[in-house]
């Protein structure tokens, strides 16, 4: 009866040390930029300069900001597809096996030199005054231009505040605009008492 009891209990403390020293499951992303040395920000967090690595905890859709002095900034997402054992319910049995589990995935951007030059400038400059009347020609349901409905919902705002008595001028606060007297006559200075 004795050697029964040892032979479950070794595999019970096996397999309950197997769950209590589960494994680690590592998961990065490595992004690069042409040309290096870019900053990166990966879901508005600063992650460092490219060529830069980047612990994650899970995998999905991530957006990327990447700024370099004399490049166009890029703004954009990225998607880190994971293996099939990083997927419900795979990933909770990998979590705890006492096994260690990598998962890497790599990005790399291309930078686009800025134009600085007066021409570029002007243009750009010409597209977003075309994008802003494209916006303020539509209207919506009421009538209003999209610049008129930002204007209608700021003075609402402004009226349904509480006013400030001490804000308000009243009739005796207000100063009154003293007259000005008509202007003396010149008078010689040979006249002169």
């Amino acid at each position: 009866m004795q050697t029964r009891c040892n032979n479950l209990l070794v595999p019970s403390i096996a397999l309950t040390a197997a769950v209590l020293l589960g494994g680690c499951v590592e998961r990065r992303v490595w992004i690069e930029t042409d040309p290096p040395g870019a900053l990166v920000w990966l879901n508005d967090t600063q992650v460092g300069r490219s060529p830069v690595d980047v612990s994650i905890t899970h995998h999905g859709i991530y957006d990327v900001r990447i700024e370099k002095e004399g490049y166009e900034p890029l703004v954009t997402s990225a998607d880190t597809d994971g293996p099939i054992w990083d997927t419900v319910p795979l990933d909770f049995f990998v979590e705890i096996l006492p096994i260690d589990a990598k998962c890497d995935a790599r990005w790399k951007f291309l930078l686009s030199p800025r134009d600085d030059s007066e021409v570029a400038l002007v243009g750009r400059a010409t597209d977003l005054r075309d994008r802003l009347r494209v916006e303020d020609q539509r209207k919506p349901a009421d009538g209003l231009s999209a610049g008129e409905e930002r204007l209608k919902k700021l003075e609402e705002a402004v009226e349904g505040q509480p006013q400030d008595p001490s804000l308000t001028p009243d009739a005796s606060m207000r100063k009154s605009v003293p007259e000005t007297a008509p202007p003396a006559p010149m008078v010689p200075p040979s006249q002169l008492p």
